[in-house]
């Protein structure tokens, strides 16, 4: 499933980061943190491997 926004991708890029040990958890907040938390990180390599072209900046709410 690939990110639905830029700020959803690149939250997923920074946990992502996290996960193999490039930046520490405690550097996290937000949806980056709670995205560490409860995915795999193969699920956020799919998030945060989208491409941003034509995305819009935050997902809008219904």
């Amino acid at each position: 499933m690939p990110a639905t926004s830029k700020a959803q991708q690149k939250a997923a890029g920074a946990a992502l980061s996290a996960k193999r040990g490039e930046i520490k958890k405690s550097e996290l907040k937000g949806a980056s943190k709670s995205m560490y938390e409860s995915m795999s990180e193969e699920q956020l390599e799919e998030f945060a491997e989208t491409r941003r072209k034509g995305l819009p900046e935050k997902k809008t709410k219904h």
